[in-house]
């Protein structure tokens, strides 16, 4: 079984070559930006023709949400144009697309963990864009899966635990937003879920499992709860002050809340999830 990766530079593209030698019945082809670019849709035609992928997932995204709002064409290239390319070229080659979108299709005003059949309404262009991204994938075809997630977090590439860490190194204190509330998710286990969706759909192949998902780690904190426990559980000593995200404007608006419900991935797949907690004390660093 054929697995194309694309993205392969990126944290979770990084997390998937992480666990792929775990995964002994899959052939993964990682392509980064350098061997496919996701926004030549010529140039996906040529990788797929070369590997005939059963699976493939796109782990490539325009992530600089702030960045965003100043180059939207970019993001829209990336985000929304290459989903769009990639949903038309696995149609034409019979492959099973996943695609990873995120809690910032969201307004952030529930109060309660966001279903797949929640309303969307971003406000920012990287919400826009990944949701028109989700929107032109399920135009093209049925054969997809749509993971969105929040708050990923690694040991690979640049993200909020690595970036604490850093400050944590440089300074004697730090101020952290507490009025914003989601969850963290591992990229590890993002991958290891992602996998384990297509060892399902290889298994059942009369399955009618194609459609939206949430996946994030159990619980909820806000970045400054979050913060503090990376601090802690990697012996930080620090002076760590909560503050009101009006005190730390941003040109992208960010979500107060965006939990995720994960009935349903869990349900379908079988899929057990770690806490939040759990996942970050084991993070490998």
């Amino acid at each position: 079984m054929v697995v194309l990766v694309t993205g392969a530079n990126g944290q979770l593209g990084q997390a998937l070559q992480h666990i792929a030698s775990g995964y002994a019945e899959i052939d993964f082809v990682f392509c980064d930006s350098k061997t496919l670019d996701i926004t030549d849709k010529a140039a996906i035609q040529s990788q797929f023709e070369k590997y005939k992928p059963d699976f493939c997932i796109n782990a490539a995204a325009y992530t600089a949400v702030d960045k965003a709002e100043q180059e939207p064409e970019k993001a829209i290239a990336i985000n929304t144009t290459a989903a769009q390319y990639l949903a038309e070229v696995c149609d034409e080659f019979k492959t099973q697309l996943l695609h990873v979108s995120t809690d910032f299709v969201f307004d952030g005003l529930a109060e309660e963990p966001y279903l797949e059949t929640d309303m969307p309404n971003p406000q920012s262009v990287y919400g826009q864009t990944k949701l028109d991204g989700e929107k032109a994938i399920q135009a093209v075809f049925g054969a997809y899966f749509i993971v969105r997630t929040s708050w990923v977090y690694s040991q690979f590439a640049g993200n909020f635990m690595k970036t604490m860490l850093r400050l944590g190194a440089e300074r004697d204190s730090l101020s952290v937003v507490d009025d914003q509330i989601g969850t963290p998710t591992h990229a590890v286990d993002l991958a290891h879920a992602l996998v384990q969706i297509i060892l399902f759909a290889s298994k059942n192949p009369d399955h009618q499992a194609h459609g939206l998902y949430h996946y994030s780690n159990e619980g909820s904190c806000s970045w400054f709860e979050f913060a503090k426990e990376i601090f802690e559980v990697n012996n930080v000593s620090i002076d760590l002050k909560p503050i009101q995200s009006s005190s730390y404007p941003t040109p992208a608006q960010r979500p107060k809340y965006s939990v995720l419900d994960k009935s349903k991935i869990k349900t379908v797949f079988g899929i057990s999830i770690k806490s939040w907690e759990d996942s970050l004390r084991n993070t490998e660093l």
